[in-house]
This record gives structure tokens, C-alpha cells and sequence, in this order.
């Protein structure tokens, strides 16, 4: 048991490799929010979350001005006890994406720090469920790519091992849809997975229709067809179609998940380590979703998911979309398909830090506590 001494923030700001578009929007920029801290025993954990391009700043704000500060001379090992004291001193802000993303650069980082100082990996620190999962990609499905690189995508990935690939839907005419997941299905064959992904993009009635298209190409599931705060349209949409409804990357807490499959709303839960604000509610969700016999197939941020989905046993997929190659010293590793945990004690990231330090975004890095200015 030690208390926290130093705390220090910074963001990196990182461009993905390929362009990746959806029904209603692009991700141009990951802005990472990273949380270093320092105990009194010189252990050190380090946490982070992210943006898709907009609202880091704000992100850094909350943190310099309301949350950091409150670290300092903590018990690092209460990670319960500190996080519903950050949240309740965010009230009048939470429940919402700024927060959440606040809070989980600080969560994960303790989590790394409590993992660090047992000598434990974090997936057999929260269970120890498996060392592995089968991954599906996204990072060749994007909307605004041609048909025909499409199918090339899918069947690369099948060759390298990958169990699925994700689709991104969404097109002006369903016909459009049609013609692209038809042709992948008809190149892959039956038993290769195809996710499919809206992005919040369709009213009811469309989503109705669409869905009866992803019936005809056995589709695994329905990923955000509707806006994700209203559980009565996907309710009605799941109760319709044979596909799963996979909903959960745009919520921003517990109770948010409870509704969804209290009302039978969702098949599939894709609860978002950052955006939930942090591992401590991501494995509260997760054994929710256990209860209602629900899967967990969490979305982005595959470097720290993999230990996540590990950890329980009701996580049967990976989504994969690298993008911390540039920051870190070596990769997540993957063999056949299958993404692997990593045994190093904390979260299983291999931070190049000199990287990282020479990519910080200016005005943006603070101290707290000893040896802060």
C-alpha cells in the first residue's frame, strides 16, 4: 500500500495509417489523453483514453483544473474509492463522453500501477478467463472504400487467419449495401463472420429494411443501425430481425447498459474502456452482460482490450484497428489470427517513451505534486 505523490498529464496526437470514414463521420486524429503516476514507493502505472480528432483539449482541461489534483496523497490501491469520488466531484458534468474519457486515462492508469506492484498481468489480475481471442477487422471496411478492395481485404484476412471483417453500411440506397456485402460473402464463403456497422445512421424503418438485406447474407450482427440513446427503437429492431443488435461504444456508463439489456435491446454489448471512463465500470458492465447471457465484444483500443476480453469469459472477439504502433516498443502480439495477452506485469502496453516524449502536444503537459513546478 502506498499514496500517490506525483501525477503527470500529456497528450499525444496520432494520425491513423489509412482513411477511415463511416455513415457520419471520420476519424482523422487520435488525440491521447496519457495519466502517469508515481506512489511513494516509486512504482509507477501509466493510463490513457482517446478522441476520434475533437474535444482532447477539453479533455486535458478537466484533468489539469479538476481531477489530477485530487490524486495526490490518495491510497492508490482504493481504485474504487478514487473513482466514485472523481466522478461525484464532476457531478454537474457526468454523465458524458469529456468525463468519462477524464476518468479513464486516470482508472487505467491505477489499474497499471496496482497490476505493476503485484508483479501481475492485467488480464489474470481481473480473472484470468483465457491468454487469447479470435480477432475480426475493420480496418479494411471502411464506407468509402470500392467494392472490389472490399473482397481483397476479406480474403487477405481470412488468409493471415482472421475469423470475421467489418462492413460499414450505411450507403445512400440499401441496394449499394446489398452489392458490397454480397460480393464479400460470395468471396469468403459461409463460415467466414461479416459484422456490419451503421454508425447511429438510420431511422427505425430503414434500419428495419436493412436489416432484412443482413438476414439474406447471415450477418453476425447489426452494429449502432439507430441513435445510441434510444433503447425503445432498438428494442422494437432487435425483437424484428434474427441478426444480433450490437450496440455500446457511444455510452458513457452502467445504468446506460442495464437499460439496453433490461429491455432485451441489445444481443451484443460493445462497452468502450475509455468511454465508460475506465477499467473499474468496463468489468462492472462486462459481468452485467454475463448475467443476461450477453457477449462482450468491446470496441477499438485493441492494445488494452485484449487483456480486458481475457479477463472474462463471455468476450468471444477482438476488434482489430492498430493504431498505437508508433508509441509503443513492440506490438500487441497476434498469431493465425488470434490476438494474445501479454504476461508483463500492468496493463501489457510496451510504452516507447521516447517516442511519446517527443510527440507531446505543446502546452498541454502538467505536474502535480512532488517535484512539480
Amino acid at each position: 500500500m502506498a499514496r500517490i505523490e506525483r501525477v503527470e498529464i500529456w497528450m499525444n496526437d496520432l494520425k491513423p495509417k489509412v482513411r477511415r470514414s463511416d455513415a457520419i463521420q471520420s476519424f482523422v486524429s487520435q488525440e491521447t489523453p496519457f495519466v502517469r503516476l508515481t506512489d511513494s514507493d516509486g512504482a509507477q502505472g501509466v493510463g490513457y483514453s482517446y478522441t476520434i480528432g475533437q474535444g482532447g483539449p477539453a479533455v486535458m482541461s478537466l484533468l489539469k483544473e479538476t481531477l489530477a489534483p485530487q490524486l495526490i496523497a490518495r491510497e492508490a490501491e482504493e481504485i474504487g474509492r478514487i473513482w466514485r469520488d472523481l466522478l461525484f466531484s464532476t457531478h454537474a458534468t457526468s454523465v458524458g463522453a469529456i468525463t468519462s474519457l477524464a476518468l479513464a486515462a486516470i482508472d487505467t492508469a491505477l489499474w497499471d500501477l496496482r497490476c505493476k506492484r503485484a508483479g501481475l498481468p492485467l488480464w489474470r489480475m481481473l480473472g484470468g478467463a483465457k491468454d487469447s481471442v479470435p480477432m475480426y477487422t475493420t480496418e479494411g471496411g471502411w464506407l468509402h472504400i470500392p467494392t472490389e478492395d472490399l473482397v481483397a481485404d476479406a480474403l487477405d484476412a481470412q488468409g493471415k487467419g482472421f475469423a470475421g471483417s467489418k462492413i460499414k453500411i450505411g450507403r445512400p440506397h440499401l441496394s449499394e449495401d446489398r452489392e458490397r456485402l454480397t460480393a464479400v460473402r460470395e468471396a469468403v464463403g459461409p463460415a467466414y463472420e461479416i459484422m456490419v456497422d451503421a454508425n447511429q445512421s438510420l431511422t427505425g424503418a430503414e434500419a428495419g429494411r436493412r436489416a432484412r438485406v443482413l438476414e439474406e447474407q447471415g450477418i453476425a450482427w447489426f452494429e449502432e443501425p439507430l441513435p445510441a440513446d434510444d433503447v425503445l427503437e432498438h428494442a422494437r429492431l432487435a425483437a424484428s430481425t434474427s441478426v444480433p443488435i450490437a450496440v455500446g461504444e457511444s455510452m458513457y456508463s452502467l445504468s446506460q447498459f442495464k437499460d439496453y439489456l433490461a429491455a432485451g435491446a441489445a444481443d451484443i454489448v460493445q462497452v468502450d474502456v475509455a468511454r465508460i471512463g475506465g477499467i473499474t465500470p468496463w468489468m462492472k458492465v462486462a459481468h452485467m452482460a454475463e448475467a443476461f447471457n450477453v457477449p462482450v465484444c468491446p470496441h477499438f483500443l485493441m492494445e488494452l482490450h485484449v487483456s480486458l476480453v481475457c479477463a472474462i469469459p463471455n468476450a468471444p472477439w477482438l476488434e482489430y484497428i492498430p493504431q498505437l504502433d508508433s508509441l509503443t516498443a513492440e506490438p500487441m502480439r497476434m498469431e493465425q489470427g488470434r490476438a494474445y495477452a501479454s504476461d508483463a506485469p500492468g496493463l501489457g502496453i510496451a510504452w516507447d517513451f521516447d517516442a511519446i516524449d517527443a510527440g507531446r502536444i505543446a502546452g498541454l503537459s502538467h505536474a502535480f505534486g512532488k517535484g512539480a513546478n
